[in-house]
């Protein structure tokens, strides 16, 4: 296993590939993310358990999803057992795979934390949930608060990017799968910059500009049905092009290319 560096450019690439790699099988891959979802908003109901149960198996989904991602290139068909495979590869992968959604948990505790020192939730919240229309100052606040989340949130991602994969399929140790993830990152950090500006663009920016067009048409209600499965779609593709990322930042010895 060796760490790979790519020119900036490779970030829209791996979006091609994530593209090339869902069409393997468009079925079975929003159905894994369908499922995923769905069990999220289930589990979130439960108080506070239900929140730190996702988290804490957020790097076992993880190597689920690119496990299919695996398969639906050699064409084997998708199954939702899939998302357990971490959990059934050895003891001492489970133990690892565990330990490293409790450090996930953390992270996002302690960063949940500071962004309430930085955010006054008290103030916020009854704005955003009440049935008035959303102010500029309210939507000015909305923004900053997902800002500063999005700027917190870059070194809790680069930590954990890899770190379930490096674990599960090269049986890396704890640490060592955190400091190789957050490099990789940082090594390609021009590629993940191009990476993420276009999902965000895809993921938020369309369609909440598609959602404000249909709402000055008074269309509100056609909005969800239009929005709804492009999201979906977009959601879909960019967990598929995770794997495009994990192909280009490490190179397996001796392993063939799976992508034109």
């Amino acid at each position: 296993m060796k760490l790979n560096s790519v020119i900036a450019r490779e970030g829209y690439t791996w979006i091609q590939q994530g593209i090339w790699l869902f069409k393997q099988n468009p079925l079975g891959f929003f159905m894994l993310v369908f499922i995923y979802v769905f069990v999220a908003q289930l589990a979130v109901l439960v108080p506070i358990l239900g929140v730190f149960a996702v988290l804490i198996l957020t790097p076992t989904l993880s190597v689920g999803f690119l496990t299919a991602c695996r398969q639906a290139i050699v064409k084997e068909p998708l199954r939702p057992m899939v998302y357990l495979i971490a959990l059934r590869s050895g003891p001492i992968i489970r133990k690892r795979i565990l330990q490293l959604g409790l450090i996930y948990t953390i992270l996002i505790l302690v960063l949940s934390i500071a962004l309430s020192a930085l955010v006054d939730f008290e103030a916020l919240l009854p704005l955003v949930t009440s049935d008035q229309p959303l102010t500029a100052e309210t939507l000015h606040q909305i923004y900053e608060l997902l800002a500063i989340g999005g700027l917190l949130y870059i070194p809790v991602a680069m930590l954990m990017w890899f770190s379930p994969i490096l674990i599960a399929w090269t049986n890396m140790p704890l640490a060592q799968a955190l400091f190789s993830s957050f490099i990789a990152c940082w090594r390609n950090r021009g590629a993940f910059l191009v990476y993420i500006a276009i999902w965000i663009v895809v993921l938020i920016i369309i369609p909440m500009a598609i959602g404000a067009g249909l709402n000055a048409l008074n269309l509100e209600q056609v909005a969800s049905f239009i929005v709804a499965p492009i999201s979906m779609a977009g959601l879909t593709v960019m967990h598929c092009s995770f794997y495009a990322t994990w192909k280009a930042c490490f190179v397996e010895d001796a392993a063939p290319s799976y992508f034109a």
